[in-house]
This record gives structure tokens, sequence and C-alpha cells, in this order.
């Protein structure tokens, strides 16, 4: 993924919350899990800001939604210390992008409830032309 194409995301991002008047960070990584570009939005919370780009890192190097591997941690009885990596997450909100089933990179939202987080992160890569590897229904892990 290249610059370009992670601005372009995130700018997708930004334009669908500035719609419904809310505030959020976004953070695209690269494959690897590393910062391409970040944005919080005037009224987001530095916390948000935060856990923007631990959901893109943990999404990026999984290769699966942040959602996906809180539900599997819980199915194992797994803590998030399983991984011993102090920037993984379980919150909602952080997915991994695909081209041609390779992941490219990933893009993590933060600053409304996970489950919507989650929806303009898929939202935006989607608009933007990417595939997600899979789409989950909005209910509770």
């Amino acid at each position: 993924m290249d610059l370009n194409t992670a601005t372009n995301m995130m700018q997708a991002a930004i334009t669908s919350a500035r719609a419904n008047n809310q505030h959020i960070a976004i953070c695209v990584t690269d494959s690897h899990g590393e910062l391409l570009c970040f944005s919080r939005m005037d009224d987001a919370s530095l916390q948000a800001g935060v856990l923007a780009q631990t959901k893109a890192y943990t999404a990026a190097r999984e290769r699966q939604t942040t959602r996906q591997l809180a539900k599997w941690a819980q199915e194992t009885h797994k803590d998030m210390g399983y991984w011993n990596d102090a920037k993984f997450t379980g919150i909602a909100g952080g997915v991994p992008v695909f081209i041609d089933a390779k992941c490219v990179g990933a893009m993590g939202v933060s600053g409304l409830s996970e489950f919507e987080d989650e929806a303009v992160g898929i939202a935006a890569i989607e608009k933007c032309g990417f595939a997600i590897k899979v789409k989950l229904k909005e209910t509770a892990v």
C-alpha cells in the first residue's frame, strides 16, 4: 500500500464521520502494522488516537479484524498477553486491507462504539475499492 492509497482511505473515513457529525481518529498502516498515515479529528479524544493506531497495527499483524481476534481469544480462553505484544488489542475497529487475498495494510478507527468504528473502517476500505477478509454482524463478541 502506498501513501496515496492510505491517504484516500483515511479521507473516506473522515468524510463519512463528518457527514454524521462524528469525531474519530484514523490510522492506516502497511502490512507490518507500521504507520503510513494518521489523523485525529477535532474533538476526538487523545485515547481514540492511541486506539486507532493499535487497532490498525493488530489487524495488519494478524491479518484479521480486531473483533475476530477478540472472539478467538474469548473462545480459546486466551488473554491479549498471549501474543506477547503490548500493542495488540481486541477492541473492534481494526480492519485489514486485502488485494488478491494478500494483506497490504490495515485501517484502525476509534472514537465511536466499537462496532461503529469497524463499520466506518470497512466502508472506507470498500469505497476505495479494496477487499476485507470477513464481514461480521454488528453483535457483541
